[in-house]
C-alpha cells in the first residue's frame, strides 16, 4: 500500500510556488511603480517620460515599462496628440477614496490633545458656520481657563484669533459679509483697535504674513488667544487650530513657543488632508 509522503525541509518547490528572490523582484518591481505614479502626481498628475525619467534620474527605457503596466492597470492613460502621461481613472477613484476620508476633525485631535497635554492650555477645533466660526472639538487642561466658550459656540470673525484666520485664508463673499456687519455694529471702542484706513485689509494681511492670527484681550477681556489654519488638498481653510489661556501667562505672541507649536500641529494635519505647500 502506497503512503503519501509530507515534504521535508529539503523538498524541492514546486514550479508554481514562486521562489523568495522572484517574490522580492515583484516587490521591488510594485514599489519602483509606485515611485513612478507618485512622481507623476508631484508633476500635477500630466509629465512627458522625457521629463518623468529626468526627474526619476531613470533611463528612458526603464520608466516606459512602469508606465505600461501602469498603464494596464488603469492608474495611468496617455494622451494620444501630446504623447504625454497622465493619471487615470483608477487613480481618480483612488483619490476619490481618500478625499471622502480625510476628515479635518478626526485628523487634528491627535494634535489637539498634544497641545493641550504639552502646553497645558485650553484648545478647540473650529469650522465656518452658517453664523460664523464654530467649536466642533473642545479640549481643556488639568486647570482649565474659565472662558464662555464650549461646544458649539459661535466666534467673532473680526475679534477672535479664529474668526480671522478664516476671513483671512477663506474667500468667500458670505464671509466678508459676516465680518462687515460685525464691524458695522460694532462699538466704537472695539473699532478703535483696528486700522481706520482698511480694517479688514489689514486683518488678513497680517495673518498671512504671520502664518497664524494672535489676539490679546479684543474678544474676551484677560484672555488671548492663537489660531492656525488647516487647509485641504485645494489650499481653502475647512478648520482652525485655536489655542487660547489667561493673558498673564498666555505668550500670544507669533513668534512664541505656543504659535511655533500650533502652527506646526496644523501644518501635520494639512498635510493629512493633501495640503502641499508651494
Amino acid at each position: 500500500m502506497s503512503q503519501t509522503s509530507e515534504s521535508s525541509p529539503n523538498s524541492v518547490p514546486s514550479a508554481d510556488a514562486p521562489r523568495p528572490r522572484q517574490r522580492r523582484q515583484r516587490v521591488q518591481a510594485a514599489e519602483t511603480g509606485m515611485v513612478v505614479l507618485k512622481e507623476l502626481g508631484r508633476l500635477g498628475g500630466r509629465a512627458s517620460l522625457t521629463l518623468l525619467a529626468t526627474r526619476l534620474e531613470e533611463s528612458p527605457a526603464k520608466v516606459h515599462r512602469y508606465l505600461v503596466s501602469l498603464m494596464e492597470a488603469g492608474l495611468v492613460a496617455q494622451d494620444a496628440a501630446s504623447q504625454q502621461y497622465f493619471l487615470g481613472l483608477e487613480a481618480m477613484l483612488l483619490g476619490l477614496a481618500a478625499l471622502r476620508q480625510a476628515d479635518p476633525i478626526r485628523l487634528a485631535e491627535p494634535g489637539l490633545i498634544r497641545l493641550r497635554e504639552g502646553l497645558e492650555v485650553t484648545c478647540f477645533i473650529a469650522v465656518m458656520g452658517n453664523k460664523g466660526p464654530t467649536i466642533v472639538r473642545f479640549e481643556e487642561p488639568g486647570l482649565p481657563v474659565t472662558v464662555n466658550v464650549r461646544m458649539g459656540s459661535v466666534l467673532s470673525m473680526l475679534w477672535s484669533a479664529t474668526g480671522r484666520v478664516f476671513l483671512s485664508l477663506q474667500d468667500d463673499a458670505r464671509v466678508r459679509a459676516l465680518a462687515e456687519a460685525e464691524l458695522a455694529r460694532a462699538p466704537a471702542e472695539l473699532r478703535a483697535q483696528l486700522d481706520p484706513a482698511d480694517p479688514i485689509g489689514r486683518l488678513r494681511r497680517e495673518v498671512l504674513e504671520q502664518g497664524c492670527a494672535t489676539v490679546r484681550d479684543t474678544n474676551l477681556k484677560g484672555i488671548s488667544a492663537v489660531s492656525a489654519p488647516l487647509l485641504n488638498h485645494d489650499g481653502r481653510p475647512c478648520a482652525a487650530l485655536t489655542a487660547l489661556g489667561a493673558t498673564g501667562g498666555f505668550d500670544p505672541s507669533p513668534d512664541g513657543p505656543i504659535a511655533r507649536a500650533l502652527r506646526r500641529e496644523a501644518e501635520a494635519a494639512s498635510a493629512l488632508l493633501g495640503y502641499r505647500a508651494g
